[in-house]
């Protein structure tokens, strides 16, 4: 305890003291507190006085305890580096026993004791395993988004971590690319809300004070920037696009997330424009710091500072380390290259002392907020711990989670629902039906598979004591099968009422480094699904994945297709409550289905060509189309169906002009059920700027309500828009709203035009 009570009295002394420093170098960024509270300042003033540069850089650097990989093991013995007070974060490491044991080497151990940063990937549940991002996102219910990442929260602190590197921001519109999964898919406005919605469930709220909870984690909104933008879909590629396109596609749900009180941000793997984000001045200090007013701190990615070097940007590590920590980069995750160059690099003039100290109060500042200097233990506790994991009020939280996030993308004749009074004999068939081991997806933090509930199951609880029968055969493994399988699987269709076919990818086929060029089923399970169609029975299709599919030839051919993605813990039960009919389906895509990988990417919001296409003839030739396929998506942004139905009419709006100051248009719209079951339904507006300095997208997503309706009722939804709602970048480089005629729908989803008012903005 003597080497802590330095640290103490240390502090004391300091906070009496009113520090001089001498200005800061040209071109080099200031510190600035990120909670503002000036006894934390001083505070953290004073713990930096008495360290050594050595210790700076200790703080700078994280290290991976390799209890859980989530990337490269790199060869460096961590421990000596902890003995010495020489770790600032700790990565992977689990369990409170686990995380005791460094944090008291850390805390007892060293000569100033400061205390360690535990982070983890909880990314879509710590040990109680929700859908994954992306399903989750298509549920378009901010508040359920909100209650996820706070249970994931409270799990993840109860076992000792207290930072997630979560949420994932990106903008997606490849579905090739595995890390889909991760993301809120291909709308900024979306993906801002749904940004805003998971940090303040991870941190508590907006608000620092919240970061004391011992119940709360530090977020990370990563990857920044523009890791969503990767060429051809391929993991860790160039992201080639303009400064038009990336603030006014790819960079608002980053800013959002920091408008939402995220403590720190993950540098991307990517370059962007020919300049690696890990080592772009530009990104992390011009527009994240100076533009923005980002005051936390920012941590590469896996290994990102030591892949300078292979990007070509650096000639060593040592002059990666350099262009990380003067770009803006305050932590070197894994890489261990701040540690071992830049006090040589100090020496040398090449980096400012100024710019480690920087670096160092923002992580010590959020140490101090979690309340880490205070009780370096306050997180562990291993009663707590199983007091919070996996309870039955998360695990009822998780399940309609699952419901809410299913798409329902097709129902034929009306197949689905089953319920329990039709007296039917469902076949129960596919590959993932009996499967617990792929539910969770990927990213599945420390859940686990075996736990998972299949959909089988699900569904044989669901049943249990009614009049519906069920007969499983498999048919197939997710790449294989045999005839002898698929002759099983169609004598139990023979014998059924309906089939439900379970059918998708390997969990392992998303995620980090799972790039796919084709995006279709296996070719065994399309002959499995070929077999089951002979038999004349309706084929319910539930597929599961982590990326939109090409679903072509199955909305041709099957009666019924259920999106259920990777749904987690719950998923069989979730699934069930969907089949069964005990829960609507209320999902909406957040990203286009294309109808070939010829497509990709496919995004709603695309700009208009000088010869667009014309949809109601796709022939017309020189226009900007395909010989060979509909430039249209299989199935739309904003787009799925209920078990009922809905009609918007009566749309009018206050006003037909909008002016760009102190004004307000508002939208109201009449929205009824058209159908004979109570539902939900999502209700989107969408505008368009006809004329402006730049092209503009042909529809941008500007608002949504998520409503419940009885059956034959009515309710009128209202939307407000400003100009700062139209607001965009423009040819000045500037974002601001510009004078022009615009127009409007109120929809179901984002290729339906069916509702238009027009309006203009002076």
């Amino acid at each position: 305890m003597k080497k802590t009570n330095i640290l103490v009295i240390g502090v004391v002394i300091a906070m009496l003291i009113t520090s001089c420093q001498s200005p800061s170098s040209p071109g080099e960024r200031k510190w600035q507190s990120f909670s503002g509270d000036k006894r934390i300042e001083q505070r953290v003033d004073s713990v930096l006085k008495l360290m050594t540069l050595e210790e700076k850089l200790g703080q700078m650097t994280q290290f991976s305890a390799n209890q859980s990989i989530t990337g490269p093991v790199m060869p460096d013995n961590f421990k000596p580096y902890l003995l010495k007070g020489l770790i600032g974060s700790i990565f992977n490491a689990t369990s409170v026993q686990g995380i005791r044991a460094f944090q008291q080497i850390a805390v007892d151990s060293t000569r100033l004791g400061i205390p360690i940063l535990f982070g983890q990937d909880v990314i879509h549940g710590y040990k109680t395993i929700f859908p994954i991002p992306l399903a989750e996102a298509c549920s378009w219910d901010l508040e359920m988004m909100r209650r996820t990442a706070e249970i994931a929260a409270v799990e993840a602190a109860s076992d000792g971590i207290n930072w997630t590197f979560a949420p994932m921001v990106d903008i997606a519109r490849d579905a090739r690319w595995g890390r889909v999964m991760e993301g809120a898919g291909e709308d900024p406005y979306l993906g801002s809300q749904i940004a805003k919605a998971r940090v303040q469930g991870f941190q508590g709220g907006s608000d620092w004070k919240s970061l004391a909870e011992a119940n709360t984690l530090l977020a990370c909104g990563k990857h920044f920037a523009a890791y969503g933008a990767a060429e051809s879909g391929r993991d860790y590629n160039t992201a080639e696009l303009s400064e038009h396109t990336l603030r006014n596609v790819y960079l608002p749900p980053y800013q959002a997330a920091l408008e939402a009180g995220v403590g720190t941000f993950m540098a991307s793997f990517n370059d962007v424009n020919g300049v690696p984000a890990t080592g772009s001045r530009w990104l992390m200090t011009d527009i994240l710091r100076n533009e923005w007013g980002f005051n936390g701190f920012v941590v590469s990615d896996y290994t990102g500072v030591n892949e300078l070097v292979p990007h070509g940007v650096a000639a060593d590590e040592k002059q990666a380390a350099e262009l990380a920590v003067n770009a803006g980069v305050d932590m070197d995750m894994t890489g261990a290259t701040y540690i071992k160059y830049l006090a040589e690099s100090v020496k040398e003039g090449r980096v400012s002392e100024r710019t480690i100290d920087n670096a160092v109060r923002s992580i010590l500042e959020m140490k101090f907020l979690l309340g880490l200097f205070d009780d370096p233990y306050r997180y562990l506790n291993e009663d707590r711990a199983r007091a919070n994991t996996m309870t039955p009020e998360f695990m009822e939280t998780a399940r309609e989670a699952v419901a809410s996030s299913v798409v329902l993308l097709k129902n034929e004749g009306n197949v689905l629902p089953i319920q329990k009074e039709s007296g039917k004999i469902l076949a129960l068939v596919g590959p993932l039906m009996n499967d617990s081991i792929n539910l969770n997806g990927e990213w599945a933090g420390l859940g686990d598979r075996n736990k998972s509930i299949p959909i089988l199951k699900g569904l044989t609880d669901k049943y249990a004591g009614s009049s519906v029968k069920l007969i499983y055969a498999a048919g197939s493994s997710i790449t294989e099968t045999t005839p002898g399988q698929i002759a099983q699987a169609v004598a139990a269709a023979r014998r059924s009422d309906v089939v439900i076919a379970a059918v998708g990818e390997d969990f392992n086929w998303s995620g980090e480094a799972a790039v796919r060029t084709d995006i279709r089923l296996p070719e065994a399970q399309i002959e499995l699904l070929r077999a089951l169609k002979t038999t004349g029975k309706p084929v319910v299709l539930v597929t599961l994945s982590g990326r939109p599919l090409d679903l072509s030839w199955e909305d041709e051919t099957m009666d019924a297709i259920l999106q259920a993605w990777f749904p987690g813990v719950q998923g069989g039960n979730g699934i069930a409550d969907v089949i069964a009919g005990d829960y609507n389906p209320s999902g909406r895509l957040v990203m286009s289905f294309p109808r070939n990988v010829g497509q990709i990417p496919i995004y709603y919001n695309q700009k208009s060509t000088g010869r667009p296409v014309d949809l109601k003839d796709e022939s017309v030739d020189y226009r900007s189309r395909y010989f060979d396929s509909s430039v249209t998506p299989l199935y739309p942004f904003g787009y799925g169906l209920s078990y009922t139905t809905f009609e918007i009419g009566n749309v009018k709006s206050d006003k037909n002009v909008l002016n760009t100051k102190d004004d307000k248009l508002t939208v109201t719209a009449d929205v009824r059920n058209s159908g004979t079951a109570d539902g939900e339904i999502v209700v989107q507006l969408y505008t368009r700027q006809l004329t402006a300095s730049v092209t503009r997208p042909v529809k941008e997503l500007k608002g949504f309500r998520k409503i419940t309706l009885k059956a034959g009722e009515t309710q009128q939804v209202t939307f407000e828009l400003t100009s700062e709602d139209l607001a965009f970048y423009g040819i000045e480089g500037k974002k601001k709203a510009e004078a022009g005629a615009l127009k409007l729908w109120v929809a179901q989803h984002s290729a339906d035009d069916t509702n238009e008012i027009s309006f203009s903005i002076q």
